[in-house]
């Protein structure tokens, strides 16, 4: 296989290992891009200005509002009330079960019933203060606290997906200009020799049919050449959607990647710090907080209560009715306090099946945090292998360059002198063009397979600081 099928191979991987988010509309960019993209300068570009990523950010404050919004159950509540109302007063002995569809009615049983209506009001303040809750809204903020720190790791995940992604569009467009690059100089080789071979055909000192097969292998360059270009264009199109940029103002500058990657063999890290691995292990915390909270629910409620009310009616006790707007003034004031006790006795029921459902989630979570470390180790294994095995390819392609260079400047002098046909030139041209791709694409692969490497332990720095 090829180095350029395998670099392609190797983009299409880390494409499939990491499923980057890949963005649906570019983003017009807060800052002022540069002239010309490093690779360092796109990933802090993209990870600046993506949406996915301050979308994220926005997830992280909404968490942080939520345990805010926990912290409020330690306040007390005031609730103040006022109403008026026409009604009548016809009251009964008897009991009414609490529901929401009958209103309450207060006053002594009359003699008779009356369909006349007088007018009532009421106002009063209710101040209520849970004084302590055996730890349940403890429990309940560092629910919230876990919730947050679950999206602070989606940040990390986010981040690293845009990361890899970016870098791969990034490498993408380097290896499409390095396949332009030679297949415009095997189109500048092959008019060339088209030229010969029509000024030797003319002389009639070649067949004509060498003609006709030298013109061919030129248009068939020249195809090669723009489908070339044609993927350079649909690479800069996708690295310009990660950049929020038009893609007409895509220029990038490869740097060092052109040049011989480092020998050194990147420091490896534990994959329980990768970013994937520690938004698990924030599920697991999550799950753990919710069962706390379960286990702090079964326990008596105290409430600390005080009012303050007054109430007005345009009825008397004896029946008759006041006239005018009797009744919506406040008459009669009161005052009370006490403390209220609540037990739900038969939550146990249901508290127990919910305690059960979270403990089955947790080693749900458990299990797919190993699989998780499984997985990274697995992808960390590959890349290492694709890195290892891109190191040995680049150091034969140099060779395969120089070999293919002589053969075709023997080629075409044999050519010249009438000892070779022009089935041999090309295929010596074809196979240098092979070559010419095959080498800017090894030391390319090499770069890429260290970014893989990097991004499988979770952490692209090491990889942009090799880059100086």
């Amino acid at each position: 296989m090829s180095v350029h099928r395998t670099s392609l191979a190797c983009i299409a991987a880390c494409l499939s290992l990491f499923a980057p988010i890949l963005p649906r509309a570019a983003a017009q960019s807060q800052q002022t891009p540069p002239k010309a993209f490093t690779l360092e300068q796109t990933v802090d570009y993209t990870l600046q200005n993506y949406p996915a990523i301050r979308a994220s950010l926005e997830q992280v404050s909404a968490a942080q509002a939520g345990v805010t919004l926990a912290k409020t159950n330690y306040l007390p509540r005031a609730d103040l009330l006022w109403q008026g109302n026409r009604a009548t007063r016809n009251n009964v002995f008897g009991l009414l079960l609490p529901q929401s569809v009958i209103s309450p009615i207060s006053g002594p049983v009359l003699p008779s019933s009356s369909n006349d209506s007088v007018w009532g009001s009421a106002a009063g303040l209710l101040f209520t203060w849970e004084p302590f809750d055996f730890g349940r809204r403890g429990a309940t903020v560092n629910a919230a606290r876990a919730g947050q720190n679950l999206a602070n790791s989606q940040v990390s995940v986010t981040r690293l997906d845009i990361a890899v992604a970016a870098t791969n569009a990034f490498f993408n467009v380097v290896a499409a200009q390095q396949r332009v690059a030679a297949a415009r100089a095997d189109v500048e080789r092959r008019q060339v020799l088209a030229n010969v071979v029509h000024t030797l055909v003319t002389n009639q000192l070649r067949p004509g049919a060498d003609a006709s097969r030298a013109d061919a292998e030129l248009a068939h360059a020249k195809i090669l050449l723009i489908q070339a270009e044609q993927a350079e264009a649909i690479g800069r199109v996708v690295l310009a959607e990660f950049l929020g940029v038009n893609p007409d103002d895509v220029e990038i500058n490869a740097g060092s990647l052109l040049g011989n990657p480092p020998d050194a063999k990147p420091p490896a890290t534990p994959l329980t710090a990768h970013p994937f691995a520690n938004a698990e292990q924030q599920r697991i915390g999550e799950i753990i907080t919710r069962e706390h909270i379960l286990d702090r629910s079964y326990f008596p409620r105290f409430y600390f209560q005080s009012t303050v009310y007054g109430r007005g009616t345009g009825a008397n006790t004896d029946g008759t009715s006041q006239a005018g707007a009797s009744g919506l003034g406040l008459d009669r004031s009161n005052w009370a306090t006490g403390l209220t006790v609540t037990f739900p006795a038969l939550d146990i029921f249901s508290i127990r099946a919910q305690k059960q459902i979270e403990s089955a989630n947790e080693r749900a979570e458990r299990a797919l945090y190993q699989q998780t470390l499984d997985d990274l180790t697995s992808q960390s294994r590959q890349a290492q292998a694709a890195l290892d095995g891109a190191r040995r390819v680049a150091e034969n392609t140099p060779i395969e360059l120089q070999a293919s260079r002589e053969a075709e400047m023997q080629a075409r002098a044999r050519y010249e002198a009438g000892l070779a046909t022009i089935v041999e030139i090309a295929e010596a041209q074809g196979l240098l063009v092979q070559a010419e791709t095959d080498d800017a694409l090894a030391r390319l692969a090499v770069w890429n397979d260290l970014a893989l490497v990097n991004a499988a332990q979770g952490d692209l720095q090491p990889f942009i600081q090799l880059l100086h």
